[in-house]
């Protein structure tokens, strides 16, 4: 049996390497030889030669072609220095990211903002989370792509209509709830009944949020709910493509207040109207990993309601639905 071979009765749970072995891994790989290693390091050539063999047996693959000079990588080498150069560096933040949180702030916050809340909130958050933490980004997109960062760990918040509420390890903050209105471009009478609604469609193209986003999922279950099938014709990932059309008097929408606030467009290229029927809410929630975070999240969801609800009132307001 080789020393490769062995290497795969480790346990399934023992873990291929530390990070000093990996350390010296990626020191030959730069310096080309192992006796360079040992110089750049201040260990000796046999501490360096027996680090390397371990690294082998325990990952079950040959590293380096010690056919060629300078040492080559094999395919198996290649995708760990890549991959182990990553780990390094995440590693060599964590000293840093300490400190800083000895001093009161956070190392790195991520936060995943659904596309409709960006110009309520993105610059509240942007203020309140660079004087608390180190490095900050804020993401904006579909709550889907966004519940599935954070489950991978990849974001620390999401601000989002989903509230993860089937996963566990989760604390959530109820943000707002505003109800879905109907847009129309300006002059249109809004209709009164689903039967006018039925009536307004085949006269006008109905304007779609993606079937990939919450908020066009939840639109398109109270149409079936109301028997209605409006034809597909355009539909967008985010509300300004909506907005836009609307404004432009190529069809109607079903939408909310969040999703018109900060748009950019005058309010009288629209008329607004309470929906036929049946009413529906949207609701923001705030969801973050439990006992993480300290006070961070309380704190923006504080900031983030105060902003969201005075950003539903300036709608409300401004179109007086």
């Amino acid at each position: 049996m080789t020393l490769i071979d062995r290497g795969m009765s480790e346990p399934a749970h023992s873990l291929p390497f530390d990070l000093r072995s990996l350390e010296i891994f990626l020191a030959v790989c730069d310096a080309g030889s192992m006796a360079a290693a040992a110089r750049n390091l201040a260990i000796s050539q046999p501490a360096v030669s027996l680090s390397i063999a371990e690294l082998e047996r325990k990952t079950g693959a040959v590293l380096f072609d010690r056919n060629v000079r300078p040492l080559g990588l094999t395919p198996e080498g290649a995708m760990l220095r890549q991959r182990g150069g990553q780990l390094i560096d995440e590693a060599r933040l964590i000293a840093p990211q300490l400190r800083d949180l000895r001093g009161g702030k956070a190392s790195m916050i991520r936060v995943g903002l659904v596309d409709s809340l960006g110009p309520s909130l993105m610059a509240p958050l942007a203020k309140y989370l660079t004087a608390n933490a180190r490095e900050v980004s804020i993401l904006s997109g579909l709550t889907s792509s966004h519940a599935s960062d954070l489950l991978t760990r990849r974001i620390d918040l999401l601000l989002g209509v989903d509230d993860l509420g089937d996963m566990a390890g989760f604390d959530r903050w109820e943000l707002a709830t505003e109800p879905y209105i109907l847009l129309l471009p300006a002059g249109r009478t809004p209709p009164k009944t689903v039967a006018d609604l039925s009536q307004l469609s085949r006269q006008l193209p109905f304007i779609r949020f993606s079937a990939r986003s919450r908020t066009g999922m939840d639109i398109e279950r109270h149409l079936r709910r109301l028997g209605l099938d409006f034809p597909r014709t355009l539909e967008f990932d985010s509300p300004h493509g909506v907005n836009e059309l609307v404004a432009a008097g190529a069809g109607f929408a079903i939408t909310t207040p969040l999703c018109l606030h900060g748009g950019g467009l005058h309010p009288k290229a629209f008329a607004t109207a309470k929906l036929p029927g049946a009413q529906i809410n949207r609701t923001i929630t705030q969801v973050a990993r439990q006992r993480e975070l300290g006070r961070m999240p309380k704190d923006v969801a504080r900031i983030s309601k105060s902003f969201l609800d005075k950003a539903i009132d300036e709608v409300r307001s401004t179109f007086n639905f």
